[in-house]
């Protein structure tokens, strides 16, 4: 009798999970998701330097850092953003200052 009453198979799925349940988590996803981008909005800054695009540009930052050494890094950034750049080296903003 105790196996009975655990056995998955017995019970209807669609029986547990109450109809109201798709109607209240729309309006749960869509504050979730406002809350998101509100948290992951940053003001832009008037310094030239690649986005913060929600964490995704200090990664790349930091691994160019990495991967072509601070040098040659630097170089790229100056190129690229001119003489004074805000990049991110281990997750703090950091500024190139170059001539």
């Amino acid at each position: 009798m105790v196996l009975e009453t655990l056995n998955p198979l017995h019970y209807n799925i669609t029986s547990l999970v109450p109809d109201t349940m798709p109607v209240a988590t729309v309006p749960i996803l869509i504050l979730m998701c406002f809350l998101f981008l509100i948290w992951n909005h940053e003001e832009t800054s008037s310094i030239p330097g690649p986005g913060y695009c929600m964490g995704i540009g200090p990664l790349i930052s930091h691994g160019r850092f990495l991967w072509m050494g601070v040098g040659n890094a630097c170089n790229y950034y100056n190129k690229t953003y001119g003489e004074f750049v805000r990049v991110w080296i281990s997750g703090e903003e950091t500024f190139i200052i170059s001539k």
